[in-house]
């Protein structure tokens, strides 16, 4: 009766296993015979073309009479370049993420004034509703962040009178209220289950009403709620430059999918979470981190650029690091000369790693880098060209910060819950009642039914 049925079964499922996989193989050339674009991607790596959308633009190449010509990535939030954002809050000082999600939702920049009130009234819906810290989180304490996140993003369903009303006045207010809620959510989700289970002190830090959502993060997460200037600022900046990157990444594209489908915010807001779980998806930075510390390991001197080429090139070869043959944060499904977000970012990395005294394990980024462009298009068969992405740097940054890499992915999520937002409601205003629904084509055999005592 005490037997874990989990265990019973497990040789009947490997069995089941078996007879599931032989018979659900398609042939790969069939694929191609049909001109099916596995992964929504041509043959070149383009993304098939599967709707419009205002909210960003993800840019790569221009056009020369019937020549395209890659350029530096240029990556634009409702039509204003990603690097003059940056730009104009940077250097009046202020914190920028607030301003970004007033822009991806709205469509347009601010008043100071707007700005205020905006920001006044995302941090009044940093109130949780009462126990839910107690009943939700506390009491079901996950190893995985995401999927804390997720639990409690459905659960505000039973909390919300009117969680079924998808109009645009609901839908933004819902949708606010989860842009504010995710930082505490993944927070108390990582201080339960560092207190349940690797026996830590438990800390709760309410957030402040007067922190920008960066400041909030540092200080509900350390003990002494401290936080240096440069920590705060970096931190936003990460957030600005994740919170949004075109239509067609895999977990805005999950959000149009489900929102078209008519179902509530909830529901469509933990489906793309579910996308951003997946480490083909979210999980690219920690791949990153975990890859330089092995090279730490196996390169003596990390500023012998032969000897870490050396190395890089047992990693592609597959006898080294996880043996899959790739070196993480190099390259991108879009851009082919830069990525955009990682140029912003390296520049301020390079002034964290001061701080931190962390300039010798910068310098060895930067290294590899250097080394794998070339490694990478010299060994591989590539249509397009190589280069840094923004997860290259920002498990570095976040490694600095002193987070835990338990929350590397809800950080992405903190971010790109305000692009999900905008591309509901984009979708909403839009969609014309259609449900999305591609096509797939049917290539099984027909078979003549054969009676149970025949088979």
């Amino acid at each position: 009766m005490g037997d874990n049925p989990y265990t019973q079964t497990t040789e009947q499922i490997a069995k089941l296993a078996n007879i599931c996989e032989e018979h659900n193989a398609i042939e790969p050339h069939l694929y191609v015979d049909n001109k099916v674009y596995r992964g929504l991607r041509d043959p070149q790596g383009n993304g098939v073309l599967t709707g419009l959308t205002e909210i960003s633009d993800v840019i790569q190449f221009r056009w020369e009479g019937d020549k395209r010509i890659s350029i530096d990535g240029i990556l634009r939030y409702r039509g204003y370049d990603i690097r003059d954002l940056v730009g104009g809050f940077m250097a009046d000082g202020r914190f920028g993420f607030e301003e970004t999600v007033y822009l991806l939702l709205m469509g347009k920049l601010p008043t100071k004034e707007e700005l205020a009130d905006f920001t006044e009234l995302l941090a009044s819906y940093r109130a949780l509703p009462t126990h839910f810290v107690r009943d939700i989180i506390l009491k079901a304490p996950s190893p995985d962040m995401m999927n804390t996140l997720a639990r409690s993003v459905l659960t505000m369903y039973a909390y919300d009178d009117r969680a079924d009303d998808i109009s645009i006045p609901n839908v933004l207010r819902q949708c606010m209220q989860l842009i504010s809620l995710f930082p505490m959510w993944s927070i108390y989700g990582y201080q339960s289950y560092m207190y349940y289970h690797d026996a830590q002190s438990l800390f709760i830090h309410p957030p402040r009403m007067d922190l920008s959502t960066a400041e909030n993060m540092l200080y509900m997460l350390r003990a002494d709620s401290s936080y240096t200037e440069l920590e705060a600022k970096i931190l936003d900046l990460c957030l600005v430059l994740h919170a949004e990157h075109g239509g067609g990444n895999n977990s805005t594209f999950t959000t149009h999918v489900v929102s078209s489908s008519g179902t509530d915010t909830y529901s469509a807001i933990a489906a793309a979470l579910g996308s951003l779980k997946g480490p083909k998806h979210g999980g690219a930075n920690i791949k990153v981190c975990r890859m330089v510390e092995d090279i730490k390991q196996h390169v003596r001197d990390w500023n012998d650029k032969d000897e870490i080429r050396a190395y890089l090139d047992k990693i592609l070869a597959k006898e080294a690091f996880d043996h899959a043959g790739l070196i993480y944060g190099m390259g991108h499904a879009v851009y082919t000369i830069s990525d955009p977000r990682e140029k912003i970012l390296e520049s301020f990395v390079a002034k964290l790693s001061v701080e931190k005294d962390r300039t010798d394990e910068f310098a060895l980024y930067r290294n590899i880098a250097e080394v794998a462009i070339p490694l990478i298009t010299e060994r591989r068969r590539i249509y397009k060209g190589v280069a840094p992405n923004v997860d290259f740097y920002s498990g570095f940054v976040y490694s600095m910060l002193g987070l835990p890499t338990e929350l590397f992915t809800p950080i992405f999520a903190i971010a790109r819950v305000a692009g999900w937002s905008a591309h509901r409601i984009e979708g909403l205003i839009n969609a014309d009642n259609k449900i999305i629904r591609p096509a797939y084509m049917g290539v099984c055999q027909k078979h003549d039914y054969v009676d149970i005592k025949d088979r």
